[in-house]
């Protein structure tokens, strides 16, 4: 009969390491669930010693169920899977918990139902590895690039606790309100991004259609030409001899900027440039504290303790000053202090917001607080929203005017010019 070593956990959490004689590793799996024992990691012995170097090497946390190469072979349309599906899959499941199924009849009902590829590729992933006896959250661990760590934590206290269902609305309901933030970010800059292309529009076909006729023209009437059609024809000129070099020298230096902002470096200096900047900045940090409130009040009512939410919330702020100031707070309420205090210490974040988060924790009510600044901060980024978007809009309109109106000045005053002279002979 074949030996698997194991790694698990007890009810206790002390880690437990030893081996186990079964038919199979899924039997292998249910007789260590049988004895209450949590599972990290189990390989038939023999494969276990050949594997144990690689493991030591290239294991990156112990808290992998199913090693990778496993997860592949029983499903190997995961690996093209992404976030997008994480919303989808858990509105689905919550659904199906909702009418009364457990989590793992779900999952199986989903990965024979689901027409959509890849999600049901998801699904199919994680039902193979909960019927060999894994937890959900245990389950979603192999699948990094749909299921984040908060995600994932959110789901193992639900397990704990017995309300998964309920974790998984709160869940549902946050993503949804991030997935709604960015729709409404890319609904602002459509309008701009348009305004942009019809001011392209009318430069090239200045350039390549009104251009020509105009020198025709200008030629033909003779005389001295004014100083402003002078300046569009050089700038016309300028455009479409040496208009390929500007456009080779700014896509070479787009993509120098772009690889420089890759870099740890490069990133901590735009982010910080970016706060200086009078529109751009105020929208960042809003867009921080919401990010933070929110997510960190969705952790700490599903039972998750302060350090870990606190860690968890900092991998979920983008920007890069922000977070560094923010690991910065977390380490001072490790040492006992407040958090409202030790993010007042930083300098990054907003008073009032701070105010509101130090009543919370001197009523003992920190988590409808943080509720509270969501909301509030939700609503101030839509108006920022608004408000760019006017501005951004009103700055691109004015430039297409002056461009158009030059351009009609210039072509009128040469024509009137032309005429002048004309009628002089």
């Amino acid at each position: 009969m074949p030996r698997f070593a194991y790694h698990a956990r007890d009810r206790a959490g002390a880690a437990v390491s030893a081996t186990l004689d079964a038919p199979s590793r899924r039997d292998a799996l249910r007789l260590l669930a049988a004895r209450g024992l949590q599972v990290t990691n189990v390989a038939e012995e023999a494969i276990a010693q050949k594997t144990s170097a690689g493991k030591k090497s290239g294991s990156t946390s112990a808290s992998s169920s199913v090693p990778r190469a496993a997860g592949s072979a029983l499903n190997p349309s995961a690996a093209g899977l992404t976030r997008k599906q994480r919303l989808p899959f858990l509105q689905a499941l919550h659904d199906l918990t909702t009418s009364g199924l457990s989590a793992g009849e779900s999952v199986r009902l989903l990965s024979t139902r689901l027409q959509e590829p890849a999600l049901r590729a998801l699904c199919t992933g994680l039902w193979n590895r909960l019927s060999e006896g894994q937890p959900l959250s245990s389950s979603m661990q192999d699948f990094p690039a749909v299921f984040d760590s908060s995600t994932i934590s959110l789901i193992q206290a639900g397990e704990a606790t017995g309300s998964l269902n309920e974790v998984l609305g709160r869940l549902i309901a946050h993503l949804t309100e991030q997935r709604e933030l960015q729709r409404q970010l890319l609904t602002a800059l459509a309008y701009p991004v348009l305004l942009m292309f019809a001011a392209g529009g009318v430069v090239l076909f200045f350039l390549f259609f009104l251009l020509p006729r105009l020198q025709t023209l200008f030629d033909s009437l003779g005389g001295k030409i004014p100083t402003s059609t002078q300046i569009l024809i050089a700038f016309a000129h300028f455009a479409l001899h040496w208009g390929w070099l500007v456009l080779i020298l700014a896509v070479f230096g787009a993509i120098s900027f772009w690889r420089w902002r890759k870099t740890e470096a490069g990133c901590t200096a735009t982010d910080a440039f970016a706060l200086k900047i009078p529109l751009l900045g105020p929208f960042v940090t809003t867009r921080t504290v919401h990010a933070i409130s929110h997510t960190l009040a969705l952790l700490l009512e599903n039972g998750i303790t302060t350090a870990e939410a606190l860690r968890m919330t900092e991998r979920q702020i983008l920007h890069r000053v922000h977070r560094r100031a923010f690991g910065q707070a977390i380490d001072r309420v490790i040492e006992g202090e407040s958090l409202s205090l030790a993010l007042s210490r930083t300098g990054c974040f907003p008073e009032l917001m701070l105010d509101r988060l130090a009543i919370g924790e001197n009523t003992g009510n920190i988590v409808p607080s943080l509720k509270d600044i969501a909301r509030n901060h939700q609503k101030i980024i839509s108006h920022q929203l608004d408000a760019f978007t006017r501005i951004l809009a009103t700055v691109m309109l004015l430039t297409v005017f002056m461009f158009v109106g030059f351009l009609a000045f210039a072509i009128v005053s040469a024509i009137f010019n032309a005429s002048a002279q004309f009628n002089k002979m």
